[in-house]
């Protein structure tokens, strides 16, 4: 089974501050022109995106040149509410580990979750690929510059805005490839979770 754990992009939730993804009707065969056509504009970091390393360290990857295997693999899903303590990632690192070889390196915390600075020392050390939450930011919303540094500094990529409702916590397979972006600081993704 796939799972579309995606926000409709137009009506998705928005870091404040950032701008709200707008769509232009261009053409529409109803209106006598020859096809529909759409144009839109928007934040890179707008809905379900993903963070590359140079979002928050200057000299960083930008998405581009990110490697896709960062984005495609076995992952994780771990339900938890409020902050992840380096006790917390440690747990789901381990628990990751036993459930299905490779999952570790790509976890998507479930819930109303905010990983700490401690927590993402933690997840740095361990070199996983990719972390997840279902939050506009996976650090603090007041704060989330320290606990960015540190994922973003060990080229951990940042899969942010995801929804997970409708997912057991458990091993799956994992795709949110980011748009092709020449030096991007992040990008907008179709991310879907699928059965092993």
């Amino acid at each position: 089974m796939i799972y579309d754990i995606t926000q409709p992009l137009f009506e998705c939730a928005v870091f404040p501050g950032d701008s709200q993804p707008e769509k232009k009707v261009l053409q529409r065969i109803e209106n006598g022109d020859m096809c529909n056509l759409t144009a839109f504009s928007m934040c890179a970091h707008n809905g379900t995106h993903v963070d590359a390393p140079y979002h928050f360290v200057n000299e960083g990857k930008g998405i581009d040149k990110v490697s896709l295997e960062k984005f495609i693999g076995p992952a994780y899903v771990s339900t938890h509410n409020g902050d992840v303590t380096a006790e917390d990632a440690e747990q789901i690192l381990k628990t990751a580990a036993s459930s299905y070889k490779g999952s570790e390196k790509r976890i998507l915390i479930r819930g109303d979750a905010v990983v700490t600075l401690e927590a993402a020392k933690v997840l740095a050390k361990a070199k996983v690929d990719l972390v997840g939450n279902e939050s506009q930011t996976v650090g603090p919303m007041e704060g989330p510059m320290a606990v960015h540094l540190v994922l973003l500094g060990a080229e951990v990529v940042l899969l942010e805005g995801i929804r997970l409702a409708s997912v057991s916590d458990g091993a799956y397979m994992l795709n949110c490839a980011p748009l092709n972006l020449t030096d991007t600081d992040g990008s907008p993704c179709r991310a879907v979770l699928m059965d092993l």
